[in-house]
Order: C-alpha cells, then sequence, then structure tokens
C-alpha cells in the first residue's frame, strides 16, 4: 500500500485519527496518536519527532529527540478503539542525519533480511511461532521494601476445586492434563475464538486455536508463517489482540513463561524456513528429509544457542521454566518428530515446502524482531561455516539414563548465563551490520542493571518458608 493508497482508505474508512506504533528495545509496543489531517503523503517520508530519551533503553537526555516514519505497507484499522482509528508501524530514525536506529528492533529486523539475501543463499525466512499464553481471572502482586507476593487465579485451576462458587460445578483442569479437552472443562473456548477472528479481521491468517497442558487458562493460537518483519509485526499484533480481547472479558492474558509453579510453562516454538526463488531450501534427501544446509542451519543454532537464548529467553522468569528434567526443551540436539529436543524437525508433512525447522527452546517474553533476526543469523552462520550439528537424538531425553544425558550439553540455566554467552559470542550477528555492537552492549546492560539485579537483591518469599525460623 502506497501513502495515497492509505490516505484514500483512512477517507472511505472515515478515519478520525491516526495512531503510530513502534516497538522499545526489550519489546513493548508504543504508540501516539494524531489527527488525520495531521497526516499527509509528505509524512510518510518525513516522520513525526517523539522524546527517545523517554523510551526504555534508547536515547539519553541530551540527545533525546528521536523520529518515527510511517510504514504505509502497515496500516490497519484498530479493532478496539472507540473513534475510528488508523493504525501505523514506524521505523525510527535519526532527525540529524536520517539513518536508521541500530536500537529499533524493526530496523534490525529489516537489515537481517536484507543480510540473508546478500549472502545468495537465498531470499526469504518464513517464521511460524507458537506463542502460548495464561488466561487469568485475577492477578495480583506487589514488590516493595518490606513485602513481596503475588497471586493469580482462574476458574479453571484446579486449587479451586473446593471452593465454594455457589456452586462450584467442577470441571477444573488437572495439573498437566489440559491439552485440547472440549468444554466445560475448557472454560475459554469462545474468548479464544472472538481472539481468533479478530486477528483475522485484521488480516492476519490463523491456523488453529485450543487449550494448552497446564491449568489454569494456558492456551495457544497459531498464525500461519510469514516473513521474518512482516511475523514481528504480526506478533506484535497478536499480544495486542489477545490482551485486548481478555480484557473485554474480565481476564488478563500473560506472556510471562512461567507463572505458575508445579505446572507447564509457556514456550514459543518457532518454525523457520529459508526459500529462493520461490522454492524451498530446507528440503532434501538427508536425515527427516531435510537438505545439508537444513542440518548446517541446525549446527548454527545448536552452536550459538546460549547466546541466542539472551534474546530468545530474555527474562528471568524465561529460566524458571528452561529446567533440565522438565516440560522445556533445555538439551541442545536434534530430531524428527521429538518434542524433547530443542530443535524438531516436524514430520505432519512430507511435502517439500512444509519442510522446516522448529526451534522450541524460545518463550513468548521476547522481543520477536530481535529474536528472529538472532534465529536466523546463527542459522546463516551455520550454512557459512558448514556448521556439523552431529548425530540426531532420536530418544526421549528425558529418559536418558545420567551418563548419556551428560554428553547433551544444556541451554543456560539463567538470564546471567546467558547474557555472558552473548557477550562472549556475538560476532555472527554483527554480519551485514545487522546487530551493532551499541545493541549487544546496551541489551547486556539494560537487563542486568534493570532486571537481573534488582531479582537479586530482593528476599524470595520462599525463603521465609525455608528459613524464617534458623
Amino acid at each position: 500500500m502506497t501513502p495515497k493508497q492509505v490516505l484514500e482508505m483512512a477517507k472511505e474508512k472515515k478515519i478520525k485519527v491516526v495512531d503510530v506504533r513502534f516497538m522499545d528495545f526489550p519489546g513493548v509496543w508504543q504508540h501516539f496518536t494524531v489527527p488525520i489531517g495531521e497526516v499527509e503523503e509528505a509524512s510518510f517520508d518525513e516522520g513525526f519527532g517523539f522524546d527517545g530519551s523517554s523510551i526504555r533503553g534508547w536515547q539519553p537526555i541530551n540527545a533525546s529527540d528521536m523520529m518515527v516514519v510511517p510504514d504505509p505497507s502497515t496500516a490497519k484499522i484498530d479493532p478496539f478503539f472507540k473513534e475510528p482509528t488508523l493504525v501505523l508501524i514506524g521505523n525510527i530514525v535519526d532527525p540529524i542525519t536520517r539513518e536508521a536506529y541500530t536500537r529499533d528492533p524493526r530496523n534490525i529486523a529489516i537489515k537481517a533480511e536484507a543480510y540473508l539475501k546478500s549472502t545468495g543463499i537465498g531470499d526469504t525466512a518464513y517464521f511460524g511461532p507458537e506463542a502460548e499464553f495464561f488466561i487469568f481471572d485475577d492477578v495480583r502482586f506487589e514488590s516493595s521494601t518490606n513485602s513481596a507476593f503475588y497471586m493469580v487465579d482462574s476458574v479453571e485451576g484446579i486449587w479451586n476445586s473446593g471452593r465454594d462458587e455457589c456452586p462450584n460445578l467442577g470441571y477444573k483442569t488437572r495439573h498437566k492434563e489440559g491439552y485440547v479437552p472440549v468444554p466445560p472443562t475448557d472454560k475459554y473456548q469462545d474468548m479464544r475464538t472472538e481472539m481468533l477472528l479478530t486477528l483475522e479481521e485484521l488480516g492476519i491468517t490463523v491456523e488453529r486455536q485450543h487449550h494448552e497442558v497446564a491449568t489454569a487458562g494456558q492456551a495457544e493460537i497459531d498464525m500461519r508463517f510469514k516473513s521474518l518483519v512482516e511475523m514481528g509485526d504480526q506478533l506484535v499484533w497478536f499480544k495486542y489482540v489477545l490482551k485486548n480481547v481478555a480484557t473485554r472479558h474480565n481476564c488478563s492474558v500473560t506472556f510471562m513463561p512461567k507463572p505458575l509453579f508445579g505446572d507447564n510453562g509457556s514456550g514459543m516454538h518457532t518454525h523457520v524456513s529459508l526459500w529462493k526463488q520461490g522454492k524451498p531450501l530446507f528440503a532434501g534427501d538427508k536425515y527427516a528429509g531435510i537438505s545439508q544446509d537444513a542440518l548446517y542451519g541446525i549446527g548454527g543454532i545448536l552452536h550459538h544457542c546460549k547466546a541466542l537464548c539472551a534474546l530468545t529467553n530474555p527474562t528471568t522468569n524465561s529460566y524458571k521454566r528452561l529446567v533440565p528434567g522438565f516440560e522445556a526443551p533445555v538439551n541442545l540436539a536434534y530430531s524428527s518428530r521429538n518434542r524433547s529436543a530443542a530443535i524438531r524437525i516436524p514430520m505432519y508433512s512430507m511435502s517439500p515446502k512444509a519442510k522446516r525447522l522448529e526451534f522450541r527452546t524460545p518463550d513468548p517474553s521476547c522481543n520477536g524482531y530481535l529474536a528472529f533476526s538472532a534465529i536466523l543469523m546463527a542459522i546463516l552462520d551455520g550454512i557459512e561455516k558448514k556448521m556439523d550439528p552431529g548425530d540426531p537424538l532420536d530418544k526421549d531425553i528425558y529418559s536418558l539414563p545420567p551418563e548419556e544425558l551428560a554428553n547433551v550439553p544444556t541451554a543456560p540455566g539463567s538470564l546471567s548465563e546467558s547474557l555472558k554467552s552473548l557477550e562472549e559470542d556475538c560476532e555472527f550477528l554483527f554480519k551485514g551490520d545487522v546487530f551493532t555492537k551499541d545493541v549487544i552492549e546496551k541489551w547486556i546492560a539494560y537487563k542486568t542493571e534493570n532486571e537481573i539485579h534488582p531479582v537479586t537483591l530482593r528476599p524470595h518469599p520462599h525463603e521465609f518458608f525455608l528459613y524464617y525460623d534458623i
């Protein structure tokens, strides 16, 4: 869509205001709204000014002025605002040099796609994330000098089997038994369908929705694969839609990887394939029907996985899910059909077009633009350097004896560990100027100062249970 077509659509739809949106550094959508009269064709070149020092991880106060330039191809009508509102996603530029801002996550994704083409390996990278989430009926938390607690609740939660609900009708989801039951055990079918239909109305193709394994409303809605930048855009719309539909129902959606103790966490299994001139590059005659390049790509992910986790699993809470011996795929191995491996080769279809890698370690707390870009860079590095992934591991990794499991490397056990790995292994991200040194340095500093240190310094509520009477 061109700027002229966007303005024609705005007139046709009787748009009154335009919402300009962009992604901050950690991965939360930001916005401001201007009257439709303030938007003209020149706005798509000149952009709009804003305070970059008030955005997390961006500019210092002495260099705060930044510009956001709307991308006309992203135009959509917001499904939630009272007044007819056109939404445009923008790219961040320096107001003086007009250069693309290095810490703009969407700019990084654009550069990753350009780098793929420059290598000659392929021209398109498709991504299909399966972002799991929880729907809660009540959420409360506090963290202060002398107290800390959290409490989440759901009508589905098995802990409510004895609650007086006037009446309590039962049908509570037992721990780890929530995968695809029908109502009345599944309490959120209609809400998830409303989410699905809202996404479809926005032009986002959805393949399915269903209840997930955990109790208390864990769910999954799968989008059809798209190219890297387009999927980055869709993932922010996805989170926005799900949160706002849930709010309509007086519920709350969270993409925290591990909001519940003792049940499954939320992952974001990410399907990836490379194509060139309309042909799939990951189909071949090697293991599980994949190509040699696909194997090298697997080698790249496994080789760089510890560093990747700093971007694909970027919260301290991420590592409550990535614990050896539980449901998360922390073991750095690959296999066909095997969901206990970090990389799975899906076998639902033998069509060459369906051949892809499924990287199962990431979680939905990530910034999609950054995570997808980093995964692509690891795959390309593996192909360029012909990284051998070794033999597949076609066993239930969780049931391996200790002496055999000791030979299987694992994902990092903490955000600190993953950031250290990123610091030591980031050269592959610098190719093509996709990620820059200031991006990696700022990411590590921001996460350390704003997340790791605050969590480390605070007493944990369970420590009172363990140690108060010492």
